[in-house]
């Protein structure tokens, strides 16, 4: 472990293995400063391969047997890849050795426990050297701006102890080394970037995150004992303030009780720690509107798209538009069914504008793992990803689709979602329409039947084009008119259900068994009804034309009027 104080690439293998280093990752074989820095994170897909940034670090999420890692070395080889991660234990046989010598790849191992996915984040916030938002390096308190794992390695060389920077949810943002020497309940809370629910809880009812949140001291936690009755090393937190707003925690695992001078020194660090947290902030709003802004420029197809596309590192190559946005077509997960908080200037209550950022910000994380050189950012209720094609048409998109399913299931019931994908782009004035057909399809889903999460126009282009006459009809004024009408107005003064009869005639193609079956009626009474359908209406079921004119008017005009209630006989 190199010390706080001195001067570390902040991207290389070697920083990495560092920071992440006997807790997270392990150095099974190879030279970790072979490579001067590393490029980006991809994910290893066997049945869709991802295009590698020069010296790419490859998470191999289920790359177990031997061959397929001697393989798969053989390959990234080739690509000039950095260095592979498996999970641990790594099958570190012969013919691997052999394989990570020839190819210059190394081998790291991640502990088993920790998510795939946390690595990636730890990664991601490891490599984003660029995304405070400065064109030249800055420094805060002599460390570099926004570098938390530095400041967690300068803290813990201060205290003489292990250190944990975390937010405001207890998620951990970074962590200094020597976390071999805390124990079992840090090591969990590390591999799962979160500290746990049975630690928390305990936490909770010992009142030590009121205590925290009162005042701007440090808190001394007794031991914590874990599922086994064995006990934690005490702790000692302080909240992380800027002004009035507590932005996170530090939390350092000492032996025992800490010297005035130690804990002085705590309270300057958290000062330090909030400075370098709001860079990270502004640094992350700064790059998140000029994102926004640079793919919505491309995305309209204006003046300025190629351009915005260039500063995207996107132009000159076809390109995929995928789509997502927050389902909110039932109840949210924790049981909220409406806004109950401030509204924004849209209406928008704070509890919708939070998670459709969690949404963007994991989509984000999501496709720059599958695809480094893809562009995200959220325009308006969606968030949109721009990415480059490799391969054909047909096969780029059915691994985009697989990308979002992918995606959808990892964010699960949490943040419920809908995803959409249009159609390949091959050049710039391709771009709006494939963005206009990502905008139609996640309208569909949104106001389609429950169940769908995930689309592309020429599946659902029908219903696309349904809604879009619905808008005309309604800024016309349109109402029903002819056979239509009379039945609306017929069944408004006798209750006679006959709207009812035509839609399930017509919904099943004619058949009277399977119509009424769906109307929840005897197929004598659903026989006389439409025979009333007939009379009443004037319309003529075995003309083509006019049925196909009432099916068009029910779906258009009389869609936002449920069926009335069935008439029990």
């Amino acid at each position: 472990m190199q010390h706080a104080g001195s001067a570390r690439p902040r991207t290389s293998l070697g920083r990495i293995l560092d920071d992440l280093g006997s807790t997270l990752l392990d150095l099974a074989h190879g030279d970790p400063d072979r490579h001067a820095d590393i490029g980006g994170v991809v994910i290893h897909d066997p049945l869709d391969r991802p295009v590698l940034p020069p010296r790419a670090l490859v998470l191999g999420v289920g790359v177990e047997a031997p061959d397929q890692v001697v393989a798969l070395l053989r390959r990234l080889g080739t690509e000039g890849a950095a260095a592979l991660v498996l999970r641990a234990p790594v099958p570190l046989t012969a013919q691997v050795r052999t394989a990570a010598d020839a190819t210059g790849v190394a081998v790291i191992g991640l502990s088993r426990g920790a998510p795939w996915g946390h690595l990636g984040e730890m990664l991601r916030s490891l490599l984003a050297e660029g995304d405070i938002g400065v064109a030249e390096p800055e420094s805060l308190g002599g460390l570099p701006s926004g570098d938390l794992f530095a400041v967690a390695n300068a803290i813990a060389a201060l205290l003489d102890a292990p250190v944990t920077i975390e937010d405001r949810s207890s998620r951990v943002l970074a962590f200094s080394g020597r976390q071999d020497e805390a124990d079992p309940a840090r090591v969990e809370t590390i591999l799962g970037r979160q500290v746990p629910e049975r630690v928390s809880r305990i936490l909770r009812e010992r009142g030590v995150f009121r205590e925290l949140l009162r005042g701007d001291r440090p808190v001394s936690i007794d031991p914590v004992p874990d599922a086994e009755g064995r006990l934690s090393l005490p702790r000692v937190a302080i909240a992380v303030r800027a002004g009035d707003e507590v932005l996170g925690s530090i939390w350092a695992a000492v032996p025992g009780p800490m010297s005035r001078e130690r804990t002085e020194a705590l309270r300057d660090a958290a000062k330090l720690v909030a400075l370098h947290l709001l860079r990270v902030r502004a640094g992350a709003d700064v790059q998140r509107r000029l994102r926004s802004d640079l793919l919505s420029s491309a995305l309209e197809g204006g003046a300025g798209a190629g351009e915005a596309l260039g500063r995207l590192g996107l132009a000159g190559r076809p390109l995929l538009v995928l789509g997502v946005a927050l389902d909110d077509r039932g109840p949210r997960p924790d049981g909220d069914t409406g806004a109950t908080g401030p509204t924004g200037a849209d209406g928008t209550d704070a509890a919708t504008t939070q998670d459709r950022q969690r949404l963007a910000d994991a989509f984000a994380m999501h496709l720059s793992a599958v695809h480094p050189r893809s562009a995200v950012a959220a325009i308006g209720t969606a968030t949109y990803g721009l990415l480059p094609v490799t391969g054909t048409a047909a096969k780029a998109d059915t691994g985009a689709l697989r990308t979002l399913q992918d995606f959808l299931d990892r964010v699960g019931d949490r943040l419920p979602a809908i995803a959409a994908v249009g159609p390949v782009a091959p050049d710039l004035s391709g771009l709006a329409h494939s963005r206009s057909c990502v905008d139609r399809v996640l309208r569909v889903l949104r106001e389609g039947r429950p169940g769908r999460r995930l689309g592309r126009l020429d599946e659902l282009q029908g219903e696309a084009l349904i809604l879009e006459m619905r808008d005309l009809a309604a800024a016309r004024g349109d109402a029903p008119t002819g056979a239509l009408a009379r039945l609306i107005d017929y069944d408004r003064h006798h209750r006679g259900n006959l709207v009812e009869t035509l839609r399930a005639w017509l919904d099943a193609f004619g058949d009277v068994v399977a119509a009424a079956d769906a109307a929840f009626v005897h197929q004598n009474t659903f026989r006389y009804r439409l025979r009333r359908v007939v009379e009443v209406g004037g319309i003529d079921l075995d003309d083509p034309d006019q049925r196909f004119a009432a099916m068009l008017q029910l779906r258009v005009l009389h869609a936002a009027s449920p069926p009335d209630p069935p008439f029990r006989s």
